[in-house]
């Protein structure tokens, strides 16, 4: 097949190689890197499970499967020398005992385990993998308000059964947003209770089947017609009616009573925690409002609390489960590190947490970062703004998700915390942050992922986000799921292995590198949050590319001979 090939102008390259520096370098045109796609035709045919599981790591011009050219990128750099790169996990917490991640954990070379002291000065006693900003015991989960349900509970101190007339005429806007938002958690908590009612009922119905049918039959994986034989058993009818869609979404009996558990997990996390203004999940014993208050606060515990919290364990395998072992899956990175930050509670993170946590792994040596949350306020937000500035001032690359609320986030009702852009229309307050969108294997009009926020000016690049296979808490186990969440690793992963052979290059660099190397895909997509309303692909991000870690190290290998 002939492929048209997308040379980086002279201009563009020059450009990237001059980051951080007054040097202007020609730099010669590179034509292995094609990003061009206009002749590919998207894959036909069912792919198998382990190729589903495996997806990410393909190469669009031989797999026709958006991929990041993962082998590509290692046969390129297999003589190359590589250095050990730290990356940060800004997450739920890691599990630091899973079979896939215990040898690639970053260990404090200056603090000596269980002395209860802090050997290195740095403010944290035996931070040994990381530290925990969410404080509690080992196992504990971390349930937490959103930032709108926080507010309303700090504001209605203040405007709480009070009418109009009685607000005085300065802050009568605010007191309007505070009626707004009152209404928003209201509304919102009672929706979530009645969610979780039903997914309570949904869940005990086709747990009771399940349970019989696999002692009835004596195995777990049965058909819809064996089911069907068993429909006005006692144990079985109640289910009934949810059976062939339960089965045929999730391929078992088994998958759907776990996914629906899920579900009730989430409404009752709505329900009960974050939408609650009574609930306080607080336990560090500082005020979030007072940067100040209690330094060093958490503790070193940064297991997270098991099968329930799997997000920052999920976020990590991406990044840098380790390869080539002959168990579970390959991460993106080798030669890496991992650090572990706490901070992502299950509900919305403190912007105090954010970014200590961000000062605490530059500090502490990570050059990449990973930052996969996100929330719609952020009362303090210049602190995460100095934060990531002092990441920028020591030559960190921060990634973050772009967020799952299939918003158009350049829209200021839709901004999504952190960012880099702040104020609608302006440049970048720093240059060392990559938001990320998530996008499918399907390369056509269902390239994005449903979910997916976007934006021509806040969203830098896509990158693999549904259908990501991972390692998840306890027991050594893995899962696929899905979420910008997963597409910002593996975008922190490319970044890693970027740094990693090529360390001359600063942050700014490798996230234009990442930008500019990315594939092409000058087409229709569906728009996230719609059935059938289409959009240019090239207007969702900046650069309205793919992200691609072959092309990636060929145009880093460019700017880093130049910049020499």
């Amino acid at each position: 097949m002939k492929y048209t090939k997308l040379i980086l102008s002279l201009g563009i390259a020059a450009t990237v190689a001059s980051c951080g520096s007054t040097k202007t370098t020609t730099v010669e045109k590179t034509p292995e890197m094609i990003t061009a796609t206009d002749n590919i035709v998207a894959k036909k045919g069912k792919m198998s499970k382990e190729e589903i599981q495996s997806w990410p790591h393909m190469d669009i011009y031989t797999d026709s499967i958006p991929g990041m050219s993962l082998k590509k990128a290692y046969d390129f750099v297999k003589n190359k020398k590589a250095t050990t790169v730290i990356v940060g996990i800004v997450d739920s917490g890691v599990d630091i005992e899973h079979e896939d991640l215990k040898n690639v954990l970053w260990t404090n070379p200056k603090e000596i385990a269980g002395n209860g002291k802090d050997d290195d000065n740095n403010g944290y006693i035996d931070d040994i993998h990381g530290w925990n900003f969410l404080g509690g015991k080992k196992g504990s989960a971390a349930p937490e308000r959103l930032e709108i349900t926080r507010l309303v509970k700090k504001m209605s101190t203040k405007y709480d059964g009070k009418t109009a007339d009685q607000i005085a005429d300065a802050d009568k806007k605010e007191y309007e947003k505070y009626l707004e938002m009152k209404a928003t958690v209201t509304k919102e908590k009672e929706g979530a209770a009645g969610q979780k009612q039903f997914y309570q009922g949904l869940y005990t119905s086709l747990k009771n089947a399940n349970d019989f049918l696999t002692k009835e039959l004596g195995k777990e994986d049965f058909t819809l017609e064996e089911v069907k034989k068993y429909a006005d058993n006692p144990a079985v009818k109640p289910a009934t009616m949810y059976l062939p869609r339960i089965m045929s979404r999730f391929g078992t009996l088994k998958d759907g009573v776990e996914a629906i558990k899920g579900g009730v997990h989430y409404f009752s996390s709505k329900a009960d925690y974050m939408y609650n203004v009574d609930f306080d999940g607080r336990v560090t014993g500082d005020n979030p409002d007072d940067w100040n208050d209690k330094p060093g606060y958490g503790n070193n515990i940064v297991l997270g609390a098991g099968p329930d919290e799997l997000h920052g364990t999920h976020v990590a395998g991406i990044v840098a489960a380790e390869r080539n072992n002959g168990i579970g899956m390959n991460g993106v990175a080798n030669h890496v590190q991992i650090m572990v930050a706490r901070a992502v509670p299950d509900g919305d993170e403190y912007d105090k947490d954010v970014a200590k946590a961000i000062r605490y792994v530059v500090d502490n040596g990570a050059k990449v970062v990973n930052m996969s949350f996100g929330k719609a306020y952020s009362p303090h937000s210049d602190w995460v703004y100095d934060a990531m500035k002092y990441a920028a001032k020591h030559d960190v690359l921060l990634i973050k998700a772009a967020g799952n609320d299939n918003h158009d986030i350049d829209q200021a009702k839709y901004l999504h915390f952190p960012t880099d852009s702040p104020e609608t229309g302006s440049q970048e307050i720093t240059d060392n942050v990559i938001t990320v969108g998530a996008m499918t294997r399907h390369f056509n009009e269902k390239l994005v992922s449903d979910f997916s926020n976007y934006g021509k000016t806040r969203v830098d690049i896509f990158a693999p986000g549904s259908e990501i296979y991972s390692t998840v808490p306890k027991d050594n186990k893995y899962k696929s799921i899905q979420g910008t969440s997963m597409a910002s690793p593996e975008v922190a992963g490319v970044a890693a292995l970027v740094r990693t052979y090529y360390p001359n290059l600063t942050a700014k660099q490798v996230k234009e590198i990442i930008m500019n190397s990315g594939i092409e895909f000058h087409h229709q997509v569906i728009k996230p949050g719609t059935k059938d309303e289409m959009i240019s692909f090239d207007e969702m991000s900046r650069k309205g590319r793919i992200l691609n870690a072959y092309n990636a190290l060929l145009l880093a290998d460019k700017i880093s001979k130049a910049s020499k």
